[in-house]
C-alpha cells in the first residue's frame, strides 16, 4: 500500500466535502447502545435531506430498539481515508407516521419504499449536533466542522 500525500483542508473545505459526501453516499454506519447489551453497530442506507440523516430499519431490530430507548447515536461514512463522523439525537417514526416528504425522498433515492412492505419498518431521523471530518494525521487538528448543531467555517 502506498501512502498518498494529504493536502490539509481548511474548515470551509472540509464542510463542503462533508456535505457533498452526505448528499452522494449510499451507506452509513450506525452506532447505538443498549444499557444491558452494550454497543451495536450496523450499516444502513441513508438519505441526507440537507439538515438531517434519514435511515430505515426493521421495527424490531436492535438498532430500532436501542434508538427508541437511548436516542444518542453516532454515524460514520465508510472510508477510513476520508473520515466523516456525526453525533446526534435520533427520533423514530413508524412507517405509518413518517413525514411524507422524507419517506418519498428515501424511496426516490433507493427505489424501495418501506411503507409498502408487509413487515413493519421504522424510520430513524438523526439531527447532527457534532460533525468531525479529517483525512489522515495532517487533518487531526481542526477536525470539528459542526459544533452544537451549527456548521463552522
Amino acid at each position: 500500500m502506498q501512502a498518498t500525500k494529504i493536502v490539509r483542508r481548511n474548515t470551509a473545505e472540509r464542510r463542503r466535502d462533508t456535505l457533498e459526501r452526505l448528499g452522494s453516499e449510499r451507506d452509513i454506519w450506525v452506532s447505538t447502545a443498549h444499557p444491558d447489551h452494550g454497543p451495536h453497530q450496523v450499516p444502513l442506507w441513508f438519505l441526507w435531506d440537507g439538515q438531517e440523516v434519514w435511515m430505515c430499519t426493521g421495527a424490531d431490530s436492535a438498532t430500532a430498539r436501542n434508538a427508541r430507548q437511548e436516542p444518542r447515536v453516532r454515524l460514520a461514512l465508510p472510508d477510513a481515508l476520508d473520515v466523516v463522523l456525526l453525533q446526534g439525537e435520533a427520533t423514530c417514526y413508524p412507517a405509518t407516521e413518517v413525514p411524507e416528504d422524507a419517506a418519498d425522498a428515501f424511496a426516490g433515492k433507493f427505489g424501495w419504499d418501506p411503507r409498502t412492505e408487509e413487515a413493519p419498518y421504522l424510520y430513524v431521523r438523526v439531527t447532527p449536533r457534532t460533525v468531525r471530518a479529517w483525512r489522515g494525521v495532517a487533518e487531526q487538528r481542526g477536525r470539528v466542522v459542526m459544533r452544537e448543531g451549527a456548521w463552522l467555517g
